[in-house]
């Protein structure tokens, strides 16, 4: 498909109104994202690796907002689909190898050099924690996993070179250029100005 699903332009909202520490809008983009088909568990690893990129308060943050939805939602009788959990990461080879090998298919060659070699402790926590660990669950799919991430990089401000490095593995991944256009305009219309302005610079290479 060649522009997103409802679903994940749902996972935008989600991600950078979470990111944005905007929980009004995030309820709301929550709500959004349950009636358009995202299960519980879905939304759960969206705000779950998320935390890798804005922090674990972000993160713990959308987590209480969601569940209290959840529970309101049962108390008014509405029964969200729960959805698929992971399978069990292989055993037969480490987090940091199975990262590895993530991280190289999804930016599409080895990850080495720069703040790599400046910080071999960083190189190794991005390989075996955030491809290993989180990336290699398989509730969501990586061109999901690239979407929310590029949603959430862009409510902050400096993180554009990490932007504009996310848009090149999302279009590994499947996110086309009419993709990322939808994207910019959720931004624009749902989220803000600022934010829109930043995710589309990076776009356009600026």
């Amino acid at each position: 498909m060649n522009t997103l699903t409802p679903k994940q332009g749902s996972i935008v909202t989600i991600s950078a109104s979470m990111s944005k520490g905007d929980m009004i809008g995030l309820k709301q983009a929550l709500i959004d994202g349950l009636n358009q088909g995202l299960t519980i568990n879905e939304i759960k690893e969206i705000l779950v690796q998320l935390y890798a990129y804005v922090g674990f308060p972000r993160s713990l943050n959308g987590l209480s907002v969601f569940k209290d939805l959840l529970e309101e939602r049962q108390r008014e009788g509405i029964t969200d689909t729960v959805g698929s959990t992971s399978a069990p990461l292989p055993t037969n080879i480490s987090a940091l190898e199975l990262g590895t090998k993530i991280q190289t298919k999804v930016v599409g060659k080895p990850v080495t050099g720069g703040i790599m070699d400046f910080s071999p402790v960083i190189d190794q926590f991005l390989k075996a924690h955030l491809f290993g660990d989180i990336f290699g669950r398989d509730i969501l799919s990586y061109e999901d996993r690239e979407i929310a991430t590029l949603a959430a990089l862009s409510t902050l401000a400096g993180a554009d070179s990490q932007i504009k490095s996310h848009i090149q593995i999302a279009q590994n991944v499947g996110v086309s250029f009419t993709k990322l256009d939808a994207i910019a305009n959720i931004l624009k219309s749902k989220i803000g100005e600022m934010e829109f302005e930043r995710f589309n610079r990076a776009v356009k290479g600026q």
